[in-house]
Order: structure tokens, then sequence, then C-alpha cells
């Protein structure tokens, strides 16, 4: 599935978007994040939620994958971070996302989240559920118990979970960044995945302030 990571570059050139004033961190709306409307709940009101909506086959994510790394190896104690996998008419992305979350129950996500990305978005490589299997078992992963856990209770109420929240988000591609339910991140033209982290950065901050002030 083609990925619409520059949906917003179009945005942000009409002339509501560029009449919006610049906040006090320097971020205008419709240009570096749009508005979610409705807010969504997050699931833990004390802390700024940053939600990363990506698929294994989208390449500007796995373009993301590493800058995120680097990114959460200092996070605050006051963010919550969280993946979701991107569910779009089911198919192989669902079972992608079947992956992701069997390999989160197993206790395998940290060493093949990033060799996921690599094997299917950069190398593509993995074509069909074969493949994917095919992949956790070449790292070290007992096929048989991982694709019993694909279809476990557990794995199936998280799937089914992205199925009904995702829609509210009006995601228009991947990767998408939601901080506190509040604010949707994407890249544009021009824009280096650095640049799209200094920008979820800013929004945690904002997040932060309003947070303190109640």
């Amino acid at each position: 599935m083609l990925t619409r990571l520059f949906a917003l570059a179009l945005f942000a050139a009409s002339p509501l978007a560029l009449a919006q004033s610049p906040a006090a961190d320097g971020l205008q709306e419709g240009r570096e994040y749009t508005v979610l409307e409705p807010a969504q709940p997050t699931a833990d009101k004390s802390k700024v939620e940053v939600l990363e909506v990506f698929g294994y086959w989208c390449i500007h994510c796995a373009h993301l994958d590493p800058v995120l790394e680097k990114w959460k190896k200092g996070i605050p104690s006051d963010v919550d971070f969280r993946y979701v996998p991107a569910i779009w008419q089911g198919g192989i992305d669902e079972f992608f996302a079947r992956a992701f979350y069997t390999a989160e129950t197993m206790g395998v996500l940290d060493t093949t989240h990033s060799a996921m990305f690599t094997a299917a978005a950069v190398d593509r490589k993995l074509q069909s559920t074969d493949d994917i299997l095919d992949f956790y078992a070449d790292q070290g992963v007992n096929r048989e118990q991982f694709e019993a856990t694909m279809n476990s209770f557990t794995v199936n109420a998280k799937v089914n979970r992205v199925k009904q929240s995702l829609p509210r988000y009006a995601i228009e591609g991947t990767p998408t960044l939601i901080i506190n339910g509040k604010y949707k991140v994407m890249a544009r033209q021009g824009m280096t995945m650095e640049d799209v982290m200094s920008v979820v950065d800013k929004l945690i901050a904002r997040e932060r302030a309003a947070m303190k002030q109640g």
C-alpha cells in the first residue's frame, strides 16, 4: 500500500493554512502539524502520550525508525511512547500488525522491530505470510509458537482494538505521530525525520505546559 507521507504539503500551501499565526513555539497549524477534532483520550492522563502509527512495509517509517530509536533513549519520565501498527483494510497489513503484537507478546520486539523494517520496506523480502513467519524463525524465534501466538486471544484483542480506534485519528498515511490525542505530525516536503521529531518535542513541551496550568 502506498503511503501518503506528503499529503500535508498540499494543505500547507492553502490560503487558510497560510493565514494561521505561528504559536510561541514557532509551530504553525497546517504546516508542521494538524489538530485532531475531536481530541482523543489517552491511556495515562498524568503523562504526555506520543503514538507512532506505522507500517513495516512503509519506507518512510523505515527512514524514521533509527531517528526514533535514538529519540526514545532520551524520553522524559512524563512521556508515554507507544507504537500503533496501521491496519487499513485487512490483508497483509493486518498480518504485519499481528506480527508486531506477537513479537511484543513474546518479548522479542526489541530485537526484531528494526530488522522488520529492513526486510519488509527496504529489501522487500516479505511478500507473504509465510515470508513473515520465516523472518521471525531466522531471528531465532520458534516458528510454530509465533504462528500460534498470532492467533491468540491476546493478539486478537489488540488487533481488534486498533481496528476500532484507528479511524478516529483520521490517519492519512504513515508514519504519523499523535501527540497527547490532540496533534498529528507527518513529514512534509523539505522536512527531515530529525525535523519531524523536533516538532514532536515542541508539541510535547506545549502539552506539558498546558497540563501544569491545569
